[in-house]
């Protein structure tokens, strides 16, 4: 399976570096399926999961009968025979009766629900990792773009201040200003170009394949999410939380544990035994023991009743204080994840706000900028107003670029905090199937 897996990963980069030769697209729900696969945490989890379902099946075997197969043969003994002279045997033997082993098989079917649980909770950090990084690295792409467009306006707009200069129309401080605009972008874009470059080689160490040229698919990402009126139900919200859920079924598979423990105190244990022996006739046995046969066979049951053990009483404790412990763990953990919420719920409201001004801003911008290029093509269709100069042109662009950059921060600032708050309520794996 792991190298059907790796192969599959193989052949996708092939495929990718292949079609697109220095850049590469790849989708977000790629990207995410991807992290999932490839995850260390994930596999962890996984792991967690086969060795809890192994101690559910081991707490149930008790009850069904273990046989072994053994032999001791030797040469005749001298003197009086020791032991027995068995050929082969064959032993069986079983839990029949225990007041404990109930409570032991509820608390591995406890264990296992909470590994199970945990392992959801790794793929949804997973998933939300890599679909913040992703958000963000289209975020870079996208704002570079628009610091493309802005630069080739800023530097029209130094080369038009140079000549004003020159024509004695404008200050000297009017140049400054404008190149003092292009060195910005010149900023700004290495900035973002550097933390494209981040972006890529974290989302290459999530899913195993070649970060260089890796490019978004903007289409890919799923519309805003809706999210509920849910305030002042934080707690609730919480508890069906994967990684809090499995903390309350981790606490209660120490609870039953505490349970069987206590039990073992004079409450009696039953087990089943079953023995064959088949004995050897070469050996002088039969010279000592006039009812000497080759087949042997006995069968009983073992009653076993503890009356005092220190030890069974100490590990009851120590069992009741673990649950004990385990019990608060999980509440703590409940408790901050209703405070994140809430935390998150009011975040999302302010940036949302933020965002739809940003968005109206842009929005502005670019009929203003529409207008002043209608305006110096064909006139401001008023005699007594100034005409539009190809310098106030490029300022509108350069305004129309730096709303547009605005607004992709404040999406962007936005997505965080509905994946963040898509984590903690368990919607983020609908809304990476979103169409």
């Amino acid at each position: 399976m792991r190298l059907k897996k790796w192969a599959c990963q193989i052949a996708f980069a092939c495929t990718l570096l292949g079609t697109a030769g220095a850049s590469a697209q790849i989708s977000l729900f790629t990207v995410v399926d991807l992290s999932v696969k490839n995850s260390t945490s994930v596999r962890m989890a996984a792991a967690d999961v086969r060795h809890a379902a192994g101690a559910l099946s081991e707490t149930k075997d008790a009850y069904v009968p273990s046989v072994n197969l053994g032999s001791s043969v030797g040469p005749p003994p001298y003197g009086f025979p020791l032991g027995n002279p068995d050929i082969y045997d064959l032993n069986a033997q079983s839990l029949v009766l225990s007041f404990s082993q109930p409570d032991y098989i509820r608390s591995a079917r406890s264990a296992l629900k909470a590994a199970e649980l945990n392992l959801k909770d790794a793929q949804d950090q997973v998933a939300a990792d890599a679909a913040t990084d992703y958000i963000e690295l289209d975020h870079d792409l996208q704002s570079i773009r628009a610091l493309d467009e802005e630069k080739s306006s800023a530097e029209k707009l130094v080369s038009i201040e140079q000549d004003r200069v020159q024509a004695g129309v404008d200050p000297r401080m009017e140049e400054l200003r404008a190149e003092l605009i292009s060195a910005q972008v010149d900023l700004k874009r290495l900035h973002l170009q550097n933390d494209a470059e981040q972006m890529r080689q974290k989302i290459a160490h999530l899913t195993g394949l070649p970060g260089e040229g890796l490019e978004t698919q903007t289409a890919t990402i799923p519309p805003e999410p809706t999210f509920g009126s849910d305030t002042g139900k934080e707690d609730e919200t919480a508890q069906n939380n994967a990684g809090v859920a499995a903390a309350f079924d981790n606490a209660q598979a120490k609870r039953y544990q505490s349970f069987g423990d206590r039990r073992q105190n004079l409450r009696p244990n039953i087990g089943f035994g079953f023995k064959y022996q088949r004995f050897a006739k070469f050996d002088n046995y039969a010279t000592y023991y006039h009812n000497f046969q080759q087949n042997n066979l006995s069968a009983g049951v073992e009653i076993t009743l503890p009356i005092f053990d220190r030890s069974l009483k100490a590990k009851a404790v120590q069992s009741a204080a673990e649950a004990e412990h385990a019990q608060a763990q999980a509440e703590q953990s409940r408790d901050l994840l209703s405070e994140q919420l809430l935390g998150l719920r009011k975040s999302l409201m302010e940036i949302a706000a933020q965002q739809k001004i940003a968005r109206l801003q842009s929005e502005l911008a670019g009929e203003q900028l529409r207008t002043v290029k209608t305006q110096l093509q064909s006139g401001s269709g008023s005699p007594n107003a100034a005409p539009v100069t190809p310098k106030e042109a490029q300022q509108a662009q350069i305004e129309e670029r730096q709303r547009y950059e605005d607004m992709l921060d404040a999406n962007f600032q936005l997505a965080k905090v509905e994946i963040a708050l898509m984590r903690a309520t368990g919607q983020l794996a609908n809304w990476l199937l979103t169409k």
